[in-house]
């Protein structure tokens, strides 16, 4: 992976040549903010345990970008392959719903996640300031996750830490989801151990600690998502991890009075406890629900289309910045995702609102202004009060087919998951809990990091064998997880 820390570099000198990269020359104040390789940094808006997101601006294009900045010296042999499988497993995904991945940076300690920046925030943040949705509004995001994820699956990729945080917005309110540290590539016959994401978000056989295929945990978690979006809450939570897993393993939860019958049917379809006969999402695209209202336009698999790497008017402003044609052409049909491939795909998307540019070509995704502060900025959210309907004459409410006379009380506020695995119990000096290096935790999140420090969330404890406490989890870095590098 090349290394590009001198901003001042010949090429970079040369970018303010040419008016049509529709750049400004740089004054002396600019020189002075920090920069890593061709971007500007901007403002910190997220931090995790050994890891922060900047906010970033591509000084050769003028779009914002948010960079991912990993420490690598703190981070254990088995983390930074999984780093590195995270990055690799970026690199193939191309779909307008899954963050974009522009640039990797690495140096000898750091390594530097250049990605798209999805200024709309996290959906769960959404939630917490809006309330529930409307099951047309829900319709609309619902279908984009789907569509994302099964692409994900057709490429045998398995992202198994889908939730509302993980699930970002752009500028105009479309999904893009983010985070793919715990995800996978997963084959036929070769099953996946590792227990890993969220507790409200698992499926029952993770927290039984059985092995799985892979894509049935994402479906899983995409019923919860659906619950979430349309009811503002959570369909299985409790007071602490036994009494999650235990409403989990019943498979009940509450049916709204202001859910619709078609879109109780489909919760039934993700929400099903034996994960063989659980929908696959090809089956589910064409559910009723998801379909209602674009029944011109039938939910289908994702399409890829061959990327275009010979726009000859982008090729033509790289070369007016002061890169030669043969290493453009180079770098793009080998995909290095190094600084010359990241000015190719930049100068494809819209200009951010704040710094127009006269980029010769623009694409349908993009790049929005700064997420404006908010209330929420850096707050647990679980104190806020999220609006719900409530029948003010107590309308009796639905139950799943599974609830009996004994279902959860009545439907919690969101709250902020904790991603966790099976073997994140370290403790730091001062015998606080603390998750292993490499893993999610620490501060309130960014859309790009971990998760918020909130007092509902409850660590997944490590599973030994011959413990009694549950079944045992065999090592999560088994042949059939490891990374190749």
């Amino acid at each position: 992976i090349s290394t590009t820390l001198n901003i001042h570099n010949g090429r970079q000198e040369l970018s303010t040549r040419s008016g049509r990269t529709g750049m400004r020359s740089r004054s002396s104040d600019e020189s002075q903010q920090p920069h890593v390789g061709n971007y500007r940094l901007l403002k910190t808006i997220g931090k995790g345990n050994f890891a922060k997101v900047k906010l970033a601006r591509h000084i050769l294009t003028g779009r914002e970008v948010a960079i991912k900045i990993i420490d690598k010296t703190q981070l254990n042999p088995n983390s930074l392959q999984k780093l590195f499988r995270e990055v690799r497993i970026m690199k193939i995904l191309n779909h307008p719903n899954i963050v974009k991945l522009f640039e990797v940076i690495e140096t000898e300690r750091t390594l530097y996640l250049v990605m798209e920046y999805a200024s709309g925030g996290e959906v769960f943040d959404y939630l917490v300031a809006h309330g529930r949705m409307k099951e047309k509004e829900a319709r609309a995001k619902f279908r984009q996750i789907v569509s994302a994820v099964q692409y994900c699956h057709q490429k045998h990729i398995v992202h198994r830490d889908l939730k509302a945080e993980n699930l970002l917005l752009d500028a105009d309110m479309n999904i893009k989801i983010a985070d793919f540290g715990f995800s996978n590539e997963f084959t036929l016959g070769n099953k996946l151990d590792t227990f890993c994401g969220s507790p409200p978000y698992a499926a029952p056989e993770l927290f039984q600690g059985k092995k799985y295929d892979g894509p049935e945990v994402d479906v899983w978690s995409l019923g919860v998502i659906l619950y979430t979006l349309v009811s503002g809450s959570l369909p299985f939570d409790g007071q602490n991890l036994k009494e999650l897993r235990e409403r989990v393993l019943r498979g009940k939860y509450r049916i709204p009075f202001y859910m619709s019958t078609d879109c109780e049917n489909l919760l039934k379809r993700f929400l099903v406890l034996n994960p063989a006969k659980r929908g696959t999402l090809e089956q589910i695209m064409k559910d009723r629900w998801i379909n209602s209202g674009f029944e011109e336009d039938e939910l289908k698999p994702y399409t890829e289309p061959e990327l275009d790497i010979t726009d000859q008017k982008r090729i033509d402003v790289m070369v007016g910045m002061g890169y030669n044609l043969e290493e453009i052409q180079d770098s793009l049909a080998k995909m290095k995702y190094d600084e010359i491939t990241a000015t190719y795909l930049l100068l494809g998307r819209k200009a951010s609102e704040l710094e127009p540019s006269d980029s010769a070509s623009s694409s349908n995704l993009s790049l929005a202004k700064p997420r404006p502060n908010s209330e929420l900025n850096g707050q647990s959210p679980s104190h806020l009060k999220v609006h719900r309907s409530v029948s003010s004459n107590h309308k009796q409410r639905r139950y799943s087919e599974q609830v009996g006379q004994n279902a959860p009380p009545g439907m919690a506020h969101p709250k902020r998951s904790q991603t966790t695995t099976a073997d994140n119990s370290a403790k730091d000096e001062s015998g606080a809990q603390l998750r292993k290096p490499g893993s999610r935790g620490g501060l309130p999140s960014s859309p790009l990091l971990g998760n918020a420090n909130n007092p509902n969330k409850a660590d997944i404890p490590e599973r030994k064998k011959g413990a009694t406490t549950g079944p045992s989890v065999s090592n999560p870095q088994t042949q059939s997880e490891e990374p190749s590098l």
